[in-house]
């Protein structure tokens, strides 16, 4: 689950913030000004979408290692299991 914090530090790495409950309500911000809301609502969504893609990428690379291991060695899924999982 990406978060508020996520998404401040994405914006300003330098950001000091605390939040009580990820809610944008109860964040105090420290040394910057406040991020608007819609702001960091759109890059928690961003950032979501670039971890499911991340997440899909990679499963598309093990499916795919997987089926090249089965094929050039011969492997029986439960072999190729052990290497790629």
């Amino acid at each position: 689950m990406i978060t508020y914090i996520d998404a401040i530090v994405k914006i300003n790495p330098n950001a000091e913030v605390s939040i009580i409950d990820n809610n944008y309500n109860q964040i105090i911000w420290h040394n910057i000004e406040p991020i608007n809301k819609e702001i960091l609502d759109e890059k928690i969504s961003e950032l979501e979408t670039a971890e499911a893609n991340e997440k899909n990428e990679k499963e598309t690379l093990k499916a795919s290692a997987k089926a090249k291991l089965i094929a050039g060695e011969a492997l029986t899924e439960e072999e190729a299991n052990t290497i790629v999982l």
